[in-house]
């Protein structure tokens, strides 16, 4: 690990560093800003010797004899010590202070004698080949009669310039360096002055994260320190008064834990259990001091408890369920939910888990199926023999013959339904109780043969009301299925969509594959159905249009039928619909797995 830099040492590299690129910045700026200004001085000298030279070489200047020009140079830059070089505007070179004219190259190409034959003033910085350094030059035109006949340039070395130019750097380069000793020794006296209070500081800290939270430190100088020492006084303060709440409440939670009748277990999310209440130690024979920390496979041998707290842990919602417990000789029927817990920052901490008996309830639901299951049974008999009578008198002989037949009518009609309503009954009865047992007996099977053997069956119904039926469906789509209970579904569900629909229209019944299993949906162009009857429609008897649907000869169970058949595949029914427009009611089935 690396060793950690002190506070007033890295406060004290920060302001140093400050100060040195702060003084290299300004130096560096002022070296620049003087190096320019001293250029610009060098290139006015040298423009007001060039003017100089202009009016001594114009004196003396001949177009017929410009030999006179180059002694002029020589003479004059010996006097200025600058070189003198006077250029034609061919460009060639007639004068110059320091070499022979003869054998210097043509001077057309340079930027600045480009600029003074256009009528400029011009200064540039370039390497001379004649002199065989770098130069500073400075040019303006001649002019003869009103016209440009040439060009005279001055220069001078840039190295003369340089070597000015660097004592000057280094004058700025040791004052800089005095003022940044001099600011970071006054800042290191005064980080130490700082360094103090605040070891004071780091003193009082340590004794709050011992818990020593009556510990309390004395009035301060500085201002900020002081206030800073204040503001930790207060938060001590305050950790007293919050831990004090925190135990009342933990006294006031674990009160309520005891006196709850739920069963309550908490695990943490390695399935290892941090707390149970007094319930839950009488409902699971368990004690807390000796399940704390164990994991619940130790503590509780029950698969479906232990699979359900997996379950909870796994999932981010909270998770309903029912496990059944063995305990003297009897099952114990418990409804379960779960939720996870987490801290302020949402990271899990565990899941609740909380048991309520309903052994009881589960008894009673048990006796209402049987008592519907019965009662049924007995209507059967009564009503098969209504309907025998109906058909004898409608033989025999009455007096109103039109009228008796009208009322055997209506009594045959009404006893059919009855009939119809019990057969369903006794349907969804058997179909509760062996999916609640788990009965069901579900083999792999093809999907295509179960929707054709539905809509075979109302071929001639739908032809009857000018309606076609379509199935689609992959015919290698393969599912988890009890065939013959599927069929029953599906048929419902094809029965109702030829009920609701007008001549003319169409019956999709079709099955396809998505990320979550297996779909089966009907789907019709009907009256629709509004949202609001969505929730309650595959409930026993719940009727959106009661009027038409006993007119249509519906028991209302149909769809209940449908709902209990699709729970015991595992799977859930959905309904679609816009009033006007259709209805499209879903199965869906879970993929085969393992």
């Amino acid at each position: 690990m690396a060793k950690k830099i002190k506070w007033s040492r890295q406060l004290n590299l920060f302001f140093l560093l400050v100060i040195v690129i702060s003084l290299l910045s300004i130096t560096c700026f002022a070296a620049f800003s003087i190096r320019q200004i001293y250029l610009d001085q060098t290139a006015d000298d040298l423009l007001g010797k060039a003017i100089l030279t202009k009016q001594i070489i114009g004196k003396n200047f001949s177009i017929e004899d410009p030999s006179q020009v180059d002694v002029a140079c020589k003479r004059l830059g010996h006097q200025i010590q600058n070189r003198i070089t006077f250029i034609l505007p061919s460009g060639v070179v007639i004068g110059d202070s320091e070499k022979d004219p003869k054998y210097i190259e043509n001077h057309g190409d340079r930027s600045e004698i480009q600029m003074a034959l256009a009528g400029k003033e011009s200064r540039n910085i370039h390497y001379s080949h004649v002199m065989n350094i770098k130069m500073f030059y400075v040019a303006m035109p001649f002019y003869f009669q009103g016209k440009i006949v040439g060009v005279i340039r001055l220069s001078t070395s840039i190295e003369k310039i340089n070597q000015k130019l660097h004592a000057i750097d280094f004058q700025i380069g040791f004052a800089a360096f005095i003022i940044a000793s001099l600011t970071s020794l006054i800042g290191l006296m005064n980080i130490r002055r700082i360094n103090k209070p605040l070891d004071e500081i780091i003193a009082g800290a340590e004794h709050f994260s011992k818990g020593d939270l009556e510990f309390r430190f004395h009035e301060f100088k500085s201002d900020q320190i002081d206030d800073l020492a204040k503001t930790m006084n207060q938060m001590a303060s305050q950790l007293m008064e919050r831990i004090q709440i925190i135990m009342n409440q933990k006294n006031e939670l674990e009160t309520i834990l005891s006196s709850m009748m739920e069963a309550v277990l908490v695990v943490d999310s390695e399935e290892h259990v941090m707390r149970i209440n007094k319930a839950a130690e009488k409902m699971l024979d368990l004690k807390q001091q000796s399940v704390e920390g164990r994991s619940i496979q130790e503590v509780i041998r029950n698969t479906d408890l232990q699979q359900f707290v997996k379950e909870v842990l796994n999932k981010k919602n909270h998770v309903e369920g029912q496990v059944v417990l063995y305990k003297d000789n009897s099952e114990l029927f418990l409804q379960t939910v779960g939720t996870l817990i987490g801290d302020s920052q949402g990271n899990m901490l565990g899941a609740l888990i909380v048991f309520h008996d309903v052994t009881r309830l589960k008894k009673l639901e048990t006796i209402r199926r049987e008592f519907v299951s019965n009662v049924s049974h007995e209507l059967k008999t009564p009503i098969t023999s209504i309907k025998g009578f109906v058909e004898t008198l409608k033989d025999g002989a009455i007096e109103d013959h039109e009228k008796a037949n009208e009322f055997l009518e209506i009594i045959s009609t009404h006893a059919d339904r009855l009939n119809a309503i019990i057969d369903d009954l006794l349907s969804l009865s058997r179909i509760e109780q062996h999916g609640e047992k788990n009965e069901i007996v579900l083999e792999e099977g093809k999907v295509i043969d179960v929707l054709r053997s539905s809509a075979a069956v109302f071929f001639n119904k739908a032809e009857e009301d000018d309606i076609i039926i379509d199935v689609s469906c992959d015919e290698n789509l393969v599912a988890k299925i009890n065939a013959t209970l599927l069929e029953q579904a599906v048929s419902n569900l094809i029965d109702n969509a030829i009920k609701y629909s007008e001549p003319g229209s169409n019956v999709l019944v079709k099955a396809f594959s998505e990320n979550q299993g297996i779909v089966i949906q009907v789907i019709d162009a009907g009256c629709g159905i509004s949202k609001e009857h969505f929730s309650r429609i595959f409930e026993r008897f719940y009727r959106v249009d009661k009027a038409r649907s006993r007119k249509l000869g519906g028991t209302g169970l149909g769809l209940a039928i449908v709902k209990h058949i699709v729970l015991a595949h595992g799977g859930r029914v959905s309904v679609d619909s816009t009033p006007g427009k259709g209805s499209i009611f879903s199965i869906h089935l879970p993929k085969i797995t393992g």
